[in-house]
């Protein structure tokens, strides 16, 4: 079988609006700059809502998937549109270095950055310092994974910017079948993840067999702490490069640490590509849950894909 590559699920979705739509609809400022250099991968796009608010707003942050080798931060504006434009969320897409420029922990490190970056300029753009919210696909989904399990973890806080007087701690995590323990990812339907030219390795700076303490570095679960943030897992049984069991066995190491996790299954889902109203409704009840204090629940739950709406 051919290789199948990893891929943004936000690269399957079709957005609601164009740019011009979307630029009326948000104030958007494309390509800030958060470790003080002029690489244009250590940027991020920064969405607000146009309407005025009182109150300081809290953010979501996108995290693009990609096998940490390919992807765009500009994929973020079709995940976070939603929520932007309900005018209780700003909306913030981050790049970060890929693998063709730097290996582990570079990327956490630019993440964790534009976090700090938030944070320092909370006030400027009326946002909650105390309620940030993120959402990442498949590599994105290991990087802020990686940002809810190591907010205490100082190896990998790095020292980019001129925020480090800032917290890189995140308030809640939306996980989309992201990779959370390298060295037992094995060889998936799709993808030899042991091999030496797999995205893992490619991260890890050698094959994952042969670079274990940095690929315990770079898995989520190695840093599972009661303090971690709250979790919400989303992962298809059937996915063929990200296996199913990397999310059942990192809520049940989550949830026995005593740190909230749900878990939402969708059957016979692939490595992204979800097609489910209900799914959307649980991500949106999850930030409001813990971003706006309104009061609801969330549990597992198994769904399916829903067929496609006939034109």
């Amino acid at each position: 079988m051919k290789s199948l590559r990893y891929f943004c699920l936000a690269c399957l979705l079709t957005s609601t609006l164009s740019s011009s739509t979307f630029a009326q609809e948000f104030e958007t400022k494309f390509n800030v700059p958060y470790a003080e250099t002029d690489n244009p991968r250590q940027t991020l796009n920064l969405y607000l809502p146009t309407a005025k608010s009182d109150k300081p707003r809290p953010v979501i942050v996108f995290i693009h998937g990609g096998g940490w080798q390919n992807g765009d931060k500009a994929g973020g504006r079709r995940w976070l549109s939603t929520y932007v434009r309900s005018g209780h969320y700003a909306g913030v897409s981050v790049g970060y270095r890929l693998t063709d420029e730097a290996h582990w922990p570079s990327q956490i490190h630019d993440c964790k950055a534009a976090i700090r970056w938030i944070r320092a300029h909370a006030t400027e753009y009326n946002l909650d310092p105390e309620h940030i919210g993120i959402m990442g696909t498949s590599a994105g989904g290991h990087l802020v994974a990686m940002l809810g399990t190591s907010g205490d973890i100082k190896d990998l806080e790095g020292d980019l910017g001129k925020h480090d007087d800032q917290s890189s701690h995140v308030t809640c995590v939306v996980d989309f079948f992201g990779p959370t323990e390298m060295l037992t990812m094995g060889k998936s339907p799709g993808l030899d993840h042991n091999a030496p030219n797999s995205p893992e390795a490619k991260l890890l700076g050698g094959p994952v067999q042969e670079t274990k303490e940095v690929a315990r570095s770079a898995s989520p679960i190695t840093h599972v702490t009661k303090d971690d943030a709250p979790f919400l897992i989303i992962h298809g049984t059937k996915d063929p490069l990200v296996p199913f069991e990397q999310s059942t066995k990192f809520q049940k190491e989550l949830q026995e640490a005593g740190v909230s996790a749900t878990l939402i299954t969708i059957k016979d889902g692939g490595h992204g590509g979800f097609r489910n109203r209900k799914l959307d409704e649980v991500i949106q009840t999850f930030f409001n849950l813990h971003l706006r204090g309104v009061d609801d629940e969330i549990q597992d739950e198994t769904l399916t894909n829903e067929p496609r709406p006939q034109r």
